[in-house]
């Protein structure tokens, strides 16, 4: 018996044997054995008493739950002795790889996943919504616009992403919405979103909006009779509530000009940062609330935001630092950090291209990088042993690195440099010969597997890894996937110093999906003397876009502009490379 059979669940059985009616379904079984299956996984779920010591001690009795004959009881007692199935495993060779994670999205049912999977190359819930933002899904048999919409109504549920919250990036489309359309009653500099939304978190719980304005009435008016609106959850004189078809809620606030200021700092939060000032405010007896910076019954500012800060003896505090993490300390000690800004980025350090699994080719890519006036681009495509994303062997990347000499010999204003996103092995070794890593201009490597290592083992896996003389970045280091995948365990201190010591940078990546690093371990990494990279993780020219998020993260994670390196222009880049240090 395996060390871990005796721990094997009823929940257990019930998951091996639903995945298995999910895999039947797929690849269009008889509708009698996928429906066995299925009831065998509803009835075990539900069995009073444990199955494995029954399985164990007493097989034959395992007949006696409903829907449960010799051959289904068979297979509970090989998953309960070697805790796994083999029936599984060959189904699974034989699906479409990510079918499954696909199902559980509501709407996608066999055919549909299958259509994802092998039509569309679509593996994961992120590659879904990737396709889904781009527009790629309505060509396909059974989608179209609506579908598509609604898919990306589904991965923005909280349910989705747990914790009643959505994705910012998900949320922005909706703000810049309701903002545009209330501009027909209130100047554009008079609105703004405040809340978590300003502050860039990574997720949001709902929409504060606000709105300076002396007709409060037609501002709500107007809010309320917004086309989106599901619910107008409450509406009173300068303030009401809608719900929007997607599920986010909506807040609106309408503040009179003279407390435009206070208002905007009150909402933005956050609640801890807030109540710091306040207590600054205290000691010099004011007081600050959302109409007004106050001497007793006198109000002495609040029409401008500054107001707030100027009132405590305080500088500017940007919102993304407002978390009350050391920023009021550090605005009193005059050492805030100056931020970096999208504008000082001069590349983008991670893209795919269709060599792997982007969805746009190796040129198309550049001339999309070079329109918006980057002076370098990375194509990272990824290694072999990443399968579902078609990964190059050491053949296709030198193929591809003559290819880029080509393209480079007819770009005018970049250069995309030849890079790989290479796996790391569960040893702490990488899935590419080190020729190849050689060759490359900038190597990144990241985990792609083997998640749920001890945080001893993971931490030895990644500092192996880091000290290969040819990497230069570690790739999404956590391996987050917001809402649905914890980061992975590892010792950052420990990972930090041999970053340090190996001349390795560490990545935010500004997919929305993970913005990885979060912003805590950023700032921990950049205290303990790390560089960083933000790359987009592009997989087609559309997701070049997506940068700015990760500036938004690093911002949170008080990265100034020395601390990223593709803030540098190409020359100051390649000294930091394996070819050039």
């Amino acid at each position: 018996m395996s060390p871990g059979a005796s721990r094997v669940e009823n929940a257990e059985v019930a998951r091996i044997f639903r995945e298995v009616a999910e895999l039947l379904d797929i690849q269009g079984a008889n509708a009698f054995r996928i429906r066995a299956y299925r009831n065998a996984a509803r009835a075990i779920e539900e069995w009073p008493a444990p199955i494995g010591p029954m399985a164990r001690k007493q097989p034959a009795q395992l007949t006696d739950i409903p829907g449960i004959g010799a051959d289904l009881a068979g297979k509970i007692g090989e998953i309960v002795k070697t805790g796994r199935l083999h029936l599984l495993a060959e189904l699974a060779r034989a699906s479409p790889r990510g079918a499954v994670e696909l199902l559980r999205v509501p709407g996608i049912g066999p055919r549909r996943a299958r259509v994802l999977a092998e039509d569309a190359g679509v593996r994961t819930l992120e590659g879904l919504a990737r396709a889904a933002r781009a527009g790629r899904l309505r060509g396909l048999p059974g989608f179209g616009a609506r579908s598509e919409q609604a898919i990306l109504r589904h991965l923005a549920q909280p349910a989705a992403l747990g914790d009643h919250r959505m994705l910012r990036a998900t949320a922005v489309p909706y703000a810049q919405a309701l903002v545009e359309h209330l501009r027909a009653v209130a100047p554009a500099r008079a609105i703004e979103v405040a809340g978590s939304y300003r502050r860039r978190r990574d997720t949001v719980g709902d929409l504060d909006l606000l709105v300076a304005s002396d007709t409060p009435k037609r501002v709500v008016e107007r809010f309320t009779s917004y086309p989106g609106v599901v619910e107008v959850m409450a509406r009173g004189a300068t303030r009401a509530a809608i719900r929007l078809a997607s599920g986010l809620q909506v807040d609106l606030r309408v503040l009179a000009p003279a407390c435009w200021g206070a208002g905007l700092y009150y909402f933005t939060g956050s609640k801890a940062h807030n109540i710091a000032v306040r207590k600054l405010a205290a000691a010099r007896g004011l007081k600050v609330n959302e109409y007004g910076v106050w001497r007793g019954a006198r109000q002495v500012g609040g029409a401008r935001e500054q107001d707030v800060f100027d009132a405590v003896g305080l500088p500017w505090i940007p919102p993304e630092l407002r978390e009350d993490r050391g920023e009021i300390e550090a605005a009193q000690a005059g050492t805030l950090p100056r931020l970096v800004e999208a504008k000082d980025l001069r590349g983008d350090l991670q893209c795919h291209s269709t060599d792997s699994d982007g969805h746009d080719t190796l040129e198309t890519m550049a001339r999309a990088a070079e329109e918006r006036g980057y002076a370098y681009l990375a194509i990272t495509d990824h290694s072999p042993s990443v399968r579902v994303a078609q990964g190059l062997d050491r053949r296709g990347f030198l193929a591809q690195m003559r290819r880029i000499d080509r393209l480079n010999a007819k770009l005018k204003t970049l250069t995309v440099l030849k890079g790989a996103e290479v796996d790391i092995h569960a040893d702490g070794t990488l899935d590419l010969d080190d020729d190849t890593l050689a060759a490359l201009d900038i190597v990144l490597v990241a985990i792609h597997s083997k998640f749920e290592l001890p945080a001893r083992e993971q931490t030895r896996r990644v500092v192996m890894a880091l000290s290969h003389p040819s990497v230069d970045v570690f790739a999404h280091p956590t391996g987050r996937a917001i809402g649905r995948r914890a980061p992975v365990a590892f010792d950052l201190a420990a990972v930090v110093r041999a970053a340090l010591e190996h001349g390795v940078m560490l990545e935010v990546n500004a997919q929305p999906e993970r913005l990885d690093l979060d912003d805590v371990r950023c700032r921990a990494a950049i205290e303990g003397g790390a560089r960083i990279t933000i790359g987009s993780d592009a997989h087609s020219t559309d997701e070049l876009a997506l940068l700015p998020f990760g500036v938004d993260q690093a911002r949170r994670g008080w990265a100034r502009q020395a601390d990223v390196a593709n803030t540098r222009p190409l020359a100051g880049l390649l000294k930091l490379l394996h070819g050039g240090r």
